[in-house]
């Protein structure tokens, strides 16, 4: 099902479709006021975007200074060229220490390696521990929004699944009650699992270290009880200096939730005393995307949120409907790398306007490369052949102001004698909304009649 399909399917729910879009609407809002209280916003953007700049040029070299590093701190360093081969390593690494059960904090690394699924295959027991990602794999669905995993769901339908799952009282949703039962449920979790699995938000090649964010504390409670710590980062998550932390952190929480800082940003340098911890850097695609030079800057992307957060089509139509880890805008020009034949319907899923690269905190030009990655697709031949051809014949009429007038000439006096030629189930436009009621002329003649009268 492509990006189209998917969302009409969402959009059926009119209600849920509402709320979902103000829910975001009002995320957005709340990161605008936290933006604007910083009076230096666009100089901390503009530093964000050159370190990442800087490290991405010399990406080699930072890795290898991150990992000697890393080796001193008494971590182990794994890498992994793609998905399949960093399950692998994690599945070793749970055979080697005896562990048949793991808690996993948020990662979108492991969501887009498909994870959870490799390890219940192989008989390992995985517990998303953010109350988010908790909720959607109760669920059996994957998250919907790199930030708020569950968007897409109503307190009602959380309540539900806690009952079914958690024991909770039928028919509660009071958000309180369900955070209590499930803080009840994850905490057995923690003590019990001799493994524990982190993402990666930051990590510093000058140290070795790296920093997970978190608003609920969970990482911290996995990491620090279990006797192995695994964390997953992609090469991309790689830093310089450990004073650049203070750009990063400062852009990060404004930008996904309108928070001054997460409330958890906790340091990892070392495994305490009894404790092993593991490294696994991740390419899958990614040196790829850094050979692309239109595409490279997405690799700047420090997964906040925000892009979706203002998107008029993610917030009406969904992340579930992006078919891939990561949805709304940056999802849609980072997943075409990964598969240009799955994923050539999502730099469609845009109006190219810009609002994306606005609010971008590493300025990367996400509608760009929206409409970059459109011209790749269509000279690739990943597009649908009738598509191409009305986008050809657009071409043609958009080029020709003859061509121009006679066609908005024509289809006024179509829609007004023949209404229901464009008034049916066949035009695509027509399926949510009514067609506008036809003017007596087009602006240039409205124009030309207003300048012949003077």
């Amino acid at each position: 099902m492509n990006h189209s399909e998917a969302a009409e399917v969402f959009t059926e729910d009119v209600d849920r479709t509402t709320w979902h879009d103000k829910t975001l609407w009002f995320v957005r809002e709340k990161r605008d006021k936290a933006v604007f209280q910083i009076p230096e916003w666009e100089a901390l953007r503009e530093a964000g975007s050159r370190i990442k700049h800087n490290a991405l040029s010399n990406l080699d070299e930072y890795l290898l200074e991150f990992e000697q590093n890393a080796i001193k701190n008494g971590v182990k360093i794994h890498w992994a060229a793609d998905g399949h081969e960093h399950n692998e390593i994690v599945l070793q690494i749970l055979k080697e220490t005896g562990a048949t059960q793991m808690v996993k904090s948020k990662s979108m690394l492991t969501e887009e390696c498909h994870l959870n699924d490799f390890l219940m295959e192989k008989g390992v027991d995985v517990v998303d521990t953010d109350l988010g990602e908790r909720v959607v794999q109760l669920a059996g669905e994957p998250p919907s929004h790199i930030v708020m995993p569950c968007i897409h769901k109503k307190k009602e339908e959380i309540g539900e699944l806690f009952h079914e799952h958690l024991g909770t009282e039928k028919g509660a949703s009071d958000p309180k009650y369900l955070a209590e039962a499930a803080r009840q449920h994850l905490r057995e979790k923690f003590l019990t699992r001799r493994a524990a699995l982190t993402g990666v938000n930051f990590a510093i090649a000058e140290t070795g270290g790296f920093v997970v964010c978190t608003n609920e504390g969970n990482a911290d409670m996995g990491a620090h009880l279990a006797d192995v710590h695994i964390a997953s980062m992609g090469i991309e998550k790689i830093i310089p200096k450990a004073h650049h932390l203070g750009v990063f952190l400062r852009l990060l929480a404004r930008s996904a939730t309108g928070q001054p800082i997460t409330t958890y940003s906790s340091h990892f340098h070392r495994p305490r005393q009894g404790q092993t911890m593991h490294i696994i850097i991740v390419d899958n695609g990614r040196t790829t995307q850094l050979g692309r030079p239109d595409f490279r800057n997405s690799l700047k992307c420090i997964r906040c949120g925000a892009c979706m957060n203002t998107c008029p089509v993610y917030r009406r139509s969904g992340g579930h409907s992006y078919h891939n880890a990561v949805a709304g805008p940056i999802g849609s020009i980072l997943a075409p790398n990964l598969d240009m034949r799955k994923n050539a319907d999502l730099p469609f899923a845009s109006t190219l306007c810009g609002s994306c690269s606005n609010v971008c905190p590493v300025k990367i030009d996400i509608h760009d490369q929206l409409y970059k990655w459109r011209q790749v697709l269509v000279a690739e031949g990943y597009v649908d052949s009738t598509k191409k051809q009305g986008m050809k014949l657009m071409a043609s009429v958009l080029s020709s102001p003859k061509l121009f007038r006679f066609s908005g000439k024509a289809g006024r006096t179509m829609m007004r004698l023949l209404p229901y030629s464009v008034s049916n189930p066949l035009n695509p436009w027509f399926k949510q909304r009514e067609m506008p009621e036809p003017p007596k002329e087009s602006f240039r003649e409205w124009y030309v009649n207003r300048e012949t009268k003077k």
